[in-house]
Formats: structure tokens, C-alpha cells, sequence
């Protein structure tokens, strides 16, 4: 791990805007840790799926006993009470972590491949010399898939698929990491990602166990819900779920523990927002976006505190990983490293974080804008209009089902529910005094300068950052300016749909095209490639691709037809010593439109 010194110029890096000045401590911390021998520390991040912050013991603790590793980690690291992710449902969320960019700057604001152009976390970690790996949501985690991440954990070693609901399983997939990147001969660089709670729930004879089941009885219901008993099963379904999630965890700490490589792994923990229930998942609220973020760094971390006075967000955390590791940062990132709070200091400018939502994984397009400060929470939602209803994959719960049921003989319920359905415009919200964001303040004569003061954060957030709903947002008072932009993003989203349709037929996703295989003689690359082309597809394209640590170094594209093998020929540069060489090769016109791509190291 880093020494005081090293500490010291990491820190320094992290305050100095000026390039120069980076780039001659980056020297400065490179030859540092060639005198010393420093090994640079492992970066091992777990995330649960779909849970609450406050459904952790130690953040508020609704069931003081759910999540005992989680406490337990907490009380070794620095757990942030003021964290949050940017949007509310999955693929985008964890884009915006990896990447450093907003949704609307990165492109991925659903869930659809986004052939992308900038650097994400597998790439910044490999370029810095690490072994890189992921367990679970893997589909979710960069913006096209598959991605060279240079082993996918969720596959054992004969070739089968690890169960999403398995406890056990995912400290076994991190030893299996583990022992990659030491045959690797470098340090890891890990992303393990739990199913629970994301549903399907734990149940009532579920073949994957869980150390504690809770009952109704035992089961509190959040300040945004409403006491029923059908609410109350599905919750005690969901907070056993988390109790799972908190057993994977358990098996995750206790293999790393096993390895050896405790004290030499910086650990990251949070949820990828909030539990999957209406006006938690695929919103901006407060329980929506608020994440139980916990580091733990060995040496660095000192260990139980707690910030509760700086606000950091998901759009951070690539920029403070390369902090951590001592890699410079990508340019254009949005994000700012947050490595000076880790050792105990202030940080200016820790006061605020914005949100976006923009289409649910059916393409169904609820654009929505967010700015939260410590006290308040101000949201825009352009696309409610009093008559369009909000699809989210909250509307399949028991807990929905259930308002609509009660709603007809209840005007409180018959209220929640058109708000959740239809939403209004803009909404406003003290989340000190009201974090279930149940009373609107938008109209409050108390909270008109504060109404505009987060107007005007938020325009020129979006103006900063080309968001593009700033004309809706700009428009806000004119309902045929704000139908407008969200009829455009809809069409945009339909398109695309279509185009992925017509031009990746289901029949021919399924197909198994080439096979690739490679060898090496000294600098010679071969590559060879089995075919086998269905005669409606005729005669297709095939993009070969040499690359050196990620990057690019050849490209050749040949011609397929029927079934057969081809060879394609790379030279290696003399100048090339180290670095891992790998090909990937794509069949298709290009590759927004390919039928199949295939990976493979070079031996």
C-alpha cells in the first residue's frame, strides 16, 4: 500500500486543477513507488441490486439486525451519509459509475448498446497494468456488450453460468478472480455484483438459502408506502432478499480475506439505487437515488467514521477510483474525485448532485431532471401532462396492485396513485423534514427563493453539460414545448427499436456464426476462424481486429460465405515488448449492426 509520502501526493493531485502540475506528481508518485516497491492496491467494487439505503443496518437502521456483514464492513471504513447514485434503474446507473458521464452525455439513457467512443472503468484499469473481471450484471455494467473485461466470473471453470441467487457462489468467484490475476501477475481490479434484492424475491421453498426469513410482523413499512397486508408480505419477501444480499456479501469479504489480500484491497460498497417498489426504483426521490456507500482502505480509511457533511455522487467514482490507484483520469470526465474526504479532509463544492431518468428497459421514455442539496429536492418531469402514464417495472409489484385496488374508496389512495401514474411538472421537497417526499412545496410562498435558486442550479447544470431536455426544461411553462421534446426523444427511442430489429433479426441473434482461435510465433499473430454462414445471410463481412492492451493495432475485414475457415495474418511491432494482445472479430457491414462478435487472447 501507499506510504505517507505517496498519501501526500495523491491527496495533492486530487486538489491541483493545473495539468501540468498533475502530470509532474504523477512522476513524482511513480518514482516514489519505485524506490519504495509500493505494490499498488487492489480495487475490489460489490454492489447489491435494487436496495434502499435505510434497508441497512447501519444507515438508519429500519431492522437494526438485517445486514450484519454490512454494519460490520461500515464499522471498518468510511461509510458516506450522503451519497447518491444518479438514476433510478439499473443499466444506466452503472454506467454512469463506470464511465464518469451523464446519461445524456455517455448515450447510454436506456438499456441498449451504445457503440461508445471514451474509456470506461474495464479500460482505465487495464490500461493502468490491472487484471480486470466481473461477476453479474455484466450486460449492465459498460455500454456494449460483450466487453473485454478479461474474464467474465459469472462463468465457473467448466463452462457453466453461476446462479444469480447463490450465496456461496460469489466468494467463490472472487477467489477464482483472484487466482486469475495472480497467474496474470498483476494486481485486480474486480467488480462482483450481487442479484438480491432485485426480484424475483426470495420465496417459500427457494433452493437458494438465506440465514433469516422475516414475517410480515417484522417488516416496517417505508414512509413512501402505505400499511396494508398485502404491502407488508411483499416487503417481508424483500427485506429477507436483503438479508441474502448481506449473506453474499459475508462470502465476498471472507474470501478476499481468505486470499491474502485483505490489507492490500481497497473495498467499495453501495447499492445501485433503490429497493424495486412504487416511488423507490426508476425514480429521482430521495430513497430512489440515496446509496449506503462504505470504503474500506487498509492504511488509508480510518476505520468507523462516517461523513455526513459532503455530498458525493455515482459521477464520481470513476475519477476517484483512478485517484485511488494512481492512473491519470480520461479527459471530459464530468465527475470529480472525491479521494481528499477518504483521509479525513474537506472538500469544497460537496453540496450538491443532479439526477436524470430518461426510458424504462421497454423503451417507454419518462424523461426526468434532478437537483438535491443536503435540505432540499427539486425535480422536473416534462413529460407529465396529466393524461401520459409513467411505465416502470414498479407496476408488476403486489404493492401497486394494491393501490389500484384500494384507490376507487380512498382519496389518499386514489391521490398517490395519480401521482405516481401522471406525476406533475415540477416538485419540490424538504428531505430533512420530509425525506418520503410526500408534501409538494412547489406552490409553498415560503419556498419560492429556494424554488428558484434549484431552477437555476439545475438550467445550468444542463446547459454545462448539453443536456438535451433543456429546451423542455426551458419551456417548462408551455405544456406544447415540453410534449414536443418528449414526442422527439420517444421517436428517437422507437427508431432506434426498429432499426435494431430490422437489422439484428431474433433468428439471427441466436446463430453461432465463426469461432475464433489464435496463435503466436514469436511476432507472427495467426488467426484463425471457423464459419458458418446460413445461405439467406450470403455472403457476409468479417472484421478482424489485433488489439494491444485494449487499443487498436490492425484491423483487416474479409469476406465469409457457407461454411469454412479463413486465416488472417498480424505482425506484431518490434517496438511491442509487454502488454497482453488480444483479437476481437465482428461479423456484420459494421459494427452497430453486427450479427455476432467473438474475443480471444493471444497465447
Amino acid at each position: 500500500m501507499y506510504n505517507d509520502l505517496q498519501r501526500f501526493i495523491i491527496a495533492y493531485i486530487t486538489k491541483e486543477s493545473s495539468r501540468m502540475k498533475r502530470f509532474i506528481a504523477f512522476l513524482l508518485l511513480s518514482f516514489s513507488c519505485s524506490l519504495t516497491q509500493a505494490e499498488p492496491p487492489n480495487l475490489l467494487v460489490i454492489t447489491v441490486d435494487d436496495m434502499s439505503c435505510d434497508s441497512a443496518g447501519v444507515f438508519d437502521g429500519v431492522i437494526p439486525d438485517l445486514t450484519p456483514h454490512m454494519d460490520r464492513f461500515a464499522a471498518e471504513g468510511l461509510r458516506f451519509e450522503m451519497a447518491h447514485v444518479q438514476v433510478g434503474n439499473c443499466y444506466p446507473s452503472r454506467n454512469v459509475m463506470f464511465s464518469g458521464r451523464y446519461p445524456h452525455s455517455s448515450g447510454v439513457e436506456g438499456f441498449y448498446r451504445v457503440d461508445n467512443d471514451y474509456p470506461v472503468f474495464c479500460d482505465v484499469m487495464q490500461k493502468a497494468g490491472y487484471f480486470t473481471a466481473i461477476r453479474g450484471k455484466v450486460s449492465h455494467s459498460t455500454p456494449y456488450q460483450p466487453y473485454p473485461w478479461d474474464a467474465d466470473l459469472t462463468i465457473k471453470e467448466d463452462g457453466a453460468k453461476e446462479h444469480i441467487k447463490d450465496v456461496t457462489s460469489y466468494g467463490s468467484s472472487l477467489t477464482r478472480g483472484i487466482e486469475q490475476a495472480r497467474a496474470a501477475q498483476k494486481p485486480f481490479a474486480i467488480n462482483i455484483n450481487i442479484s438480491d434484492p432485485h426480484k424475483p424475491f426470495w420465496f417459500e421453498g427457494d433452493p437458494h438459502g438465506v440465514s433469516k426469513i422475516y414475517s410480515p410482523d417484522e417488516s416496517p413499512i417505508p414512509g413512501f408506502l402505505f400499511d396494508d397486508p398485502v404491502v407488508r408480505e411483499e416487503l417481508a419477501l424483500y427485506y429477507t432478499s436483503v438479508r441474502r444480499a448481506d449473506d453474499a456479501v459475508g462470502s465476498i469479504l471472507n474470501a478476499l480475506k481468505n486470499s491474502g489480500k485483505e490489507e492490500d484491497t481497497i473495498v467499495v460498497f453501495l447499492s445501485d439505487h433503490g429497493m424495486p417498489l412504487p416511488f423507490a426504483k426508476t425514480q429521482l426521490y430521495h430513497h430512489s437515488t440515496r446509496t449506503p456507500l462504505i470504503i474500506r482502505w487498509p492504511g488509508v480509511v480510518q476505520p468507523g467514521t462516517v461523513d455526513d457533511r459532503h455530498m458525493v455522487s455515482a459521477i464520481d467514482f470513476l475519477p476517484t477510483f483512478c485517484d485511488m490507484v494512481g492512473t491519470p483520469l480520461p479527459d471530459n470526465l464530468q465527475g470529480s474525485s472525491f479521494l481528499p474526504l477518504l483521509h479525513g479532509e474537506s472538500q469544497a463544492n460537496r453540496n450538491v448532485v443532479f439526477k436524470e431518468y430518461n426510458e424504462n428497459a421497454g423503451g417507454k421514455r419518462n424523461p426526468m431532471r434532478g437537483v438535491q442539496t443536503p435540505r432540499y429536492l427539486y425535480l422536473f418531469n416534462p413529460w407529465s401532462d396529466g393524461e401520459d402514464v409513467m411505465r416502470t417495472a414498479t407496476q408488476g409489484t403486489k404493492t401497486y396492485k394494491r393501490m389500484q385496488e384500494l384507490a376507487p374508496t380512498s382519496e389518499m389512495m386514489q391521490k398517490r396513485l395519480d401521482l405516481f401514474n401522471h406525476r406533475v411538472v415540477e416538485e419540490l421537497y424538504d428531505v430533512q423534514k420530509d425525506p418520503d417526499c410526500l408534501t409538494n412545496l412547489v406552490k409553498s410562498k415560503d419556498h419560492q427563493n429556494i424554488l428558484q435558486e434549484m431552477q437555476t442550479q439545475l438550467k445550468t447544470w444542463m446547459h454545462e453539460t448539453g443536456d438535451h431536455a433543456l429546451v423542455a426544461f426551458e419551456g417548462r411553462n408551455d405544456p406544447a414545448i415540453r410534449r414536443a421534446y418528449v414526442d422527439q426523444v420517444q421517436k428517437e427511442t422507437d427508431d432506434r427499436r426498429a432499426e435494431r430489429r430490422k437489422g439484428k433479426p431474433k433468428a439471427q441473434k441466436k446463430l453461432k456464426l465463426i469461432k475464433v482461435s489464435t496463435t503466436r510465433k514469436d511476432n507472427v499473430v495467426m488467426v484463425s476462424i471457423e464459419h458458418t454462414i446460413p445461405k439467406q445471410l450470403e455472403i457476409q463481412k468479417v472484421h478482424v481486429t489485433l488489439k494491444n492492451d485494449g487499443n487498436r493495432l490492425e484491423r483487416q475485414v474479409l469476406e465469409i460465405s457457407g461454411a469454412g475457415k479463413i486465416k488472417a495474418t498480424f505482425i506484431v511491432p518490434d517496438t511491442l515488448t509487454t502488454a497482453p494482445l488480444s483479437v476481437a472479430a465482428f461479423v456484420g457491414k459494421d459494427y452497430p449492426s453486427n450479427l455476432q462478435i467473438v474475443q480471444a487472447k493471444v497465447q
